[in-house]
């Protein structure tokens, strides 16, 4: 699906991270969302790689990338953690900053990697996500109601994984078109089979299952301690106009209050605006990039 991209993979701690590599110019590191892997950029990717050195990786738990045993808190599976790998990774690849665009976990990874490694994000794009302190601290009925899967998730194993692997397709797919203007249909046939691919293996929902416990554990701690730090690199807010999380939230208010520099701006459908309008999302993020991305890396 990567036309001219290399896959590769980095190791940190013992933890494969597994990652497409493409294009030549300023790096820009991309990372995906729940439940889906690095296929999602395989229509967006491609035409960043004009201007950019673009790397696509999965998230660990996801894709293609380890998924190590969870620790009783999860914290091996929290952003901090996944914040570091991706750090180290760009750092393998001899990029010491980069510009970073995250949809879902992704940003939320993204954005503790701005707060951690300040001095590595050149620019950070959030997609379609509230801060994770907002969305645990906001929390009232309209919010568990939609966010459901937060907790369902996050709840101790085995409960959640063994429901899930009675039918991860049917489980996974609900998740896909329940937040917000897409069907099924709308999703390219070959990302589609690659998600499906992945979640269809009991490391994947194991894996994602970590994730989320670790936002309620971990994530929670690290986000209370410096909710107040402002991200000052230029940063691009993206989100689906019609989705949930724009129905749920103020958006481009709470991420002002998050950040020095901010544009914001709401995009065509719901959730997954990457996987239904690829093409204008490439648009929006290489109008946002360009302008910031004079010096070689």
């Amino acid at each position: 699906m990567f036309e001219d991209f290399q896959q590769k993979q980095f190791k940190r701690d013992d933890v494969i991270i597994n990652y497409q590599i493409g294009g030549s110019g300023p790096p820009v590191l991309m990372l995906h969302g729940f439940p889906q892997s690095l296929a999602m950029w395989a229509k967006v990717a491609p035409q960043l790689a004009t201007n950019f050195t673009v790397i696509c990786a999965d998230l660990r738990g996801y894709g293609d990338s380890g998924k190590p045993t969870p620790l009783p808190d999860c914290a091996n599976y929290s952003f901090t953690e996944m914040a570091k790998d991706n750090r180290g990774l760009m750092q393998s690849e001899g990029f010491e900053s980069f510009h970073i665009i995250g949809h879902d976990r992704g940003a939320r990874t993204a954005h503790r990697l701005a707060k951690n490694h300040s001095e590595a994000v050149k620019t950070l794009c959030v997609m379609d996500i509230a801060p994770t302190y907002n969305m645990f601290m906001s929390t009232n009925h309209h919010i568990a109601k939609a966010y459901w899967h937060w907790y369902f998730l996050a709840q101790p194993a085995p409960f959640p994984q063994t429901v899930i692997a009675h039918d991860p397709d049917y489980f996974y797919e609900t998740c896909l078109v329940g937040w917000g203007a897409a069907k099924l249909e709308q999703f390219d046939d070959q990302q589609l089979a690659e998600y499906r691919r992945c979640w269809r293996t009991r490391s994947m929902i194991d894996g994602s299952c970590a994730d989320y416990r670790a936002a309620a554990t971990t994530d929670i701690i690290d986000d209370q301690a410096d909710h107040h730090v402002k991200i000052t690199c230029p940063t691009l807010n993206l989100y689906g106009k019609d989705g949930t999380m724009a129905a749920l939230f103020d958006l481009p208010s709470l991420w002002q209050e998050c950040c020095e520099d901010l544009t914001s701006k709401a995009m065509p459908g719901g959730h997954f605006f990457v996987d239904t309008v690829p093409d204008q999302t490439a648009q929006v993020l290489n109008h946002f990039l360009l302008p910031h991305s004079s010096e070689k890396n």
